[in-house]
Parts: C-alpha cells; sequence; structure tokens
C-alpha cells in the first residue's frame, strides 16, 4: 500500500514537473508538506497558490506538493530526493522524521538552498538548511501550558496527544509545555511537578492521522474518568469535526465545569466552531497560510544571494471564547 501511495505521488510530482512548456520554462520552487491529507497544509498550499498568482510573471513558479499520506515519513523523503535529483531551483520542507530527512540531505548534498516551513530539522543538523520559517514551536507549547495553569491552578492529571515521534516542531512544544508547567528545564515527564502528572499511557502519538486521534481521545477519557486536562499539541482529532464531537459528546458536561480542560493546537474554522460550542477551551493558532506565500520570496532571497534571518517566525494567536470575535489576527 505504501509502496502505491508513493509511485502515485511521484507520478503526480513528475507530471507537474512538466506539465506544460510555459511551466517547464520556468523554475521551481518546491514546499514539500509532512501530508497532503492534512487540511494544516491544505491552508499553506493555499498561500503558495496564492504567490503564483500574484507572480504570474515570475521566473519561478511554488509548487505545493508532499505524500499522499502524512504517515508516510518515507515518502516525504523521497520525494524531496527526486527533486533534488530534478535539480528544482530551491526547496522547503516541513520534515515528519527529522533524522531521516537529514540522513538524506547528508548522502545528496543538494547544491540548490534548502530551508525548513513548519517543522525544523534537529539542532544538530540545522546546519543542513539554510534557515527555517514558521511558528516558534517552544513557545506555543509554553502558551499551552499557560493557558492550562489559568484554567486551572490547582493542577491534576494531564495527557498530552503528539503526532509523529521524530517531529521536532511537536516535541519542541512538548517541552514548552512541560517546562512551563513545572517551571523547570528539560522534564522528560510530569511526575507531580506544578501539580500535575501525566497519567500512563501518555503522551499519545496520533502519526498525524485524524481517525486515530480521535478514537485515542475516546479512549482515554473512558480509561480515565477522572482526568483533568487533555492537551492536543497539534489540531488532528479536531480536523474531523465530526468525529469530535462526538467524542466530546461524552465529557461535555465536565467541559462546562471545567473539571476537564481541553487546549489545541491551531485554528482552522472547525476548530473555532469546536471553540465557540464549548469543545475546547483554548486555541493556539499557527499561520500556515503566511508560511505557504512567504516561503517562495524566502528561496528567491537564498537563491539570489542575500542575507536571511534564521529563524523566521511568523507568530501566534491565542484564541479563547471571550475573543472569537477578533482572533485569529488577520
Amino acid at each position: 500500500m505504501k509502496k502505491s501511495i508513493l509511485m502515485v505521488a511521484g507520478t503526480l510530482l513528475a507530471a507537474l514537473l512538466a506539465a506544460t512548456p510555459a511551466m517547464a520554462q520556468k523554475k521551481t520552487l518546491a514546499v514539500v508538506v509532512k501530508g497532503l491529507d492534512n487540511p494544516f497544509f491544505t491552508v499553506l498550499g493555499d498561500g503558495c497558490a496564492l504567490w503564483n498568482k500574484e507572480n504570474a510573471s515570475s521566473e519561478y513558479t511554488c509548487l505545493y506538493t508532499g505524500p499522499a499520506s502524512s504517515a508516510d515519513e518515507a515518502g516525504e523523503v523521497q520525494i524531496v530526493e527526486d527533486l533534488i535529483n530534478k535539480g528544482v531551483a530551491g526547496i522547503a520542507i516541513s520534515p515528519s522524521n527529522a533524522p531521516a530527512m537529514a540522513t538524506m540531505l547528508k548522502a545528496k548534498a543538494p547544491k540548490m538552498p534548502i530551508m525548513t516551513i513548519d517543522a525544523d530539522l534537529a539542532a544538530s543538523d540545522r546546519a543542513l538548511r539554510k534557515t527555517y520559517l514558521g511558528t516558534n514551536n517552544y513557545d506555543m507549547g509554553v502558551l499551552m501550558a499557560k493557558h492550562l495553569k489559568e484554567l486551572n491552578p490547582k493542577g491534576g492529571t494531564v495527557c498530552m496527544q503528539l503526532g509523529n515521534v521524530a517531529a521536532d516542531n511537536i516535541n519542541a512544544r512538548a517541552a514548552g509545555f512541560r517546562d512551563t508547567v513545572s517551571g523547570k528545564k528539560g522534564i522528560d515527564r510530569l511526575k507531580g511537578e506544578g501539580g500535575w502528572t501525566e497519567i500512563a499511557g501518555c503522551p499519545l502519538f496520533t502519526n498525524d492521522q485524524i481517525d486515530l486521534a480521535n478514537q485515542q481521545m475516546s479512549d482515554v477519557f473512558t480509561k480515565n474518568p477522572k482526568l483533568n486536562a487533555f492537551i492536543l499539541v497539534g489540531g488532528w482529532a479536531q480536523f474531523g469535526p465530526q468525529a469530535y464531537a462526538q467524542v466530546t459528546d461524552q465529557v461535555m458536561p465536565k467541559l462546562k465545569s471545567k473539571e476537564l480542560i481541553i487546549i489545541a493546537g491551531d485554528t482552522l474554522p472547525p476548530q473555532l466552531d469546536a471553540l465557540k460550542a464549548g469543545r475546547s477551551h483554548a486555541q493556539i493558532g499557527q499561520r500556515p497560510f503566511e508560511m505557504g506565500h512567504r516561503a517562495p520570496v524566502v528561496l528567491i532571497d537564498l537563491i539570489n544571494g542575500k542575507q536571511v534571518a534564521d529563524p523566521l517566525y511568523t507568530g501566534l494567536d491565542e484564541c479563547v471564547p471571550t475573543n472569537l470575535d477578533k482572533c485569529p489576527a488577520k
């Protein structure tokens, strides 16, 4: 199954790179995301598409691509390798498996500018890319912790839901959350620090799969009726609004009384609907459209030898029920 998905992705990529004579004359700026099945990345791709529309006469074109499934880490690495082999002008990567992506980049030693977007390489591998464009993920975790402490200053039990095990951006959010809750740096697991304890079986890893994320939430709520907080470090479960509504239906009285707190990452429209409906208490939003829209500009600057800051942060939004009319920032 994974092989067939990779073949389809490769065929689509080849078709896009050689679609028409007019497009073939343009130099490709590739934006490679973790998976085309994630609504967050769809918004990022919209930013890339708008850049193309606004710069129709440019010698460059922005190509939004990635594996069909966010679970296909090897497929993403292969797509980037194929782009390097084809000699595209520049590549922005959101690495799903940061160590695996770094290993390939070391082996290929690409000549074109490489940058990361949304998710970075591990700190020890960052010399392999020119800059990072996206969220300050550690700060995102800090804000999640801040809102949790405001909503429940007494503490209790908590479960964090993460994405892929080797995703640097997700791990940075978890670190920011734990450090802020505990008041100490480098906490691997909360064991009463700051009044909070991570329950057995957590953190959860969704592999960026919407259905799995919702099933995990449901199982945790059933097995841990006294749970005090559930932290969606990314928006996965909420990207399936109907399933998420069914899952949270079973704990709505606790959500209303704030006996159970839910804080989640991202502020896509279905997520703001969930916040408005009382199915979460705070949403910490990234700016994926800005990432996709700025990526071609940054790549062109790198191609032209301009000095580019590292990192390039895109900001965060803190959405709560009382500021929904003006959140996220436009």
